[in-house]
């Protein structure tokens, strides 16, 4: 028997015409004829009966075309995945600060859709583990603030992101436009654990010691931008956060920081003298993206 011989009957037992399915694979309809005769010789059992007008098939014919289907399938799939296993894996690996920060998964989800065949990895990790990781070859790309990147870390900015404050909707702050930085002296800010965010807890501290105070950070941390959104909604504290990080919905207000204004820089991170290609894929979407988005 020959797999030759399955795909012939398949034909002619779906098409139920020796025309039809003679033409469906390419042969001559005696061909089609003397297969199916070898087949049932061979199984010795009678697959499908016709007169002048009809081709049906019997139940033998039926019963084994549930079967022969099931083979061609499998064979279907033991090609493509001989042939996936003969192409070399595309893999990248991203890391991300938090899964609610929205630069990464917008560029990744515009890289898998030119990519489809890309193996995208995201690894959660604080800003100086992100920086270890790509130095150690880990990571391939991550997002964060270039100001803080170690000798061998290449970067190329991507957005500035306003920075605001995420409050209750019945906070005084929430009647302003804007509040002002000089305005958040004293107030407990909440911020993930050093380790997770030095970059952004350094931007809050630097913005804030120039109007002329230290910060007051909030005697807690998270782990997330959801978990301190929770925080802030049991009234304990304020949380810093850019326009792109709000958790939603959140039923919190949110207001930009100004006096001075303050957009946090994200820039696309990556080892120095990478020469993976798709490390200048995720830099090509990033900058569409940045230009289609007006991101700067």
């Amino acid at each position: 028997m020959e797999l030759r011989q399955l795909r012939m009957f398949a034909a002619l037992a779906e098409e139920l015409h020796f025309g039809r399915a003679a033409a469906r694979e390419r042969v001559a309809q005696s061909g089609l004829s003397q297969s199916l005769k070898r087949l049932e010789r061979e199984l010795d059992v009678v697959l499908i009966e016709r007169d002048t007008h009809h081709v049906h098939l019997t139940p033998a014919g039926r019963a084994f075309l549930a079967e022969t289907r099931r083979v061609l399938l499998h064979l279907d799939r033991a090609t493509a995945a001989a042939q996936r296993a003969a192409r070399p894996v595309r893999r990248l690996r991203a890391g991300i600060v938090d899964a609610s920060y929205e630069s990464m998964p917008c560029i990744l989800r515009r890289l898998e859709e030119q990519h489809p065949d890309l193996e995208v990895h995201t690894v959660e990790a604080g800003a100086w583990e992100q920086f270890d990781l790509l130095l150690d070859g880990v990571l391939d790309v991550a997002v964060g603030r270039a100001t803080m990147a170690p000798v061998g870390i290449a970067a190329e900015l991507l957005r500035l992101d306003p920075m605001g404050v995420l409050m209750l909707p019945g906070h005084r702050f929430a009647e302003m436009p804007a509040v002002p930085v000089g305005r958040l002296e004293g107030e407990p800010l909440l911020m993930a654990e050093r380790r997770r965010t030095a970059d952004l807890r350094r931007f809050i501290t630097d913005l804030c010691r120039s109007v002329g105070f230290p910060p007051t950070f909030y005697r807690g941390t998270v782990e997330s931008v959801n978990a301190g959104a929770d925080l802030v909604r049991r009234g304990r504290c304020l949380l810093c956060a850019p326009a792109s990080c709000l958790p939603e919905p959140s039923g919190l207000a949110w207001r930009p920081l100004s006096a001075p204004a303050a957009p946090y820089p994200w820039s696309v991170l990556w080892r120095e003298g990478d020469p993976s290609p798709m490390v200048g894929s995720v830099l090509a979407c990033a900058r569409a993206l940045s230009r289609d988005r007006g991101w700067l």
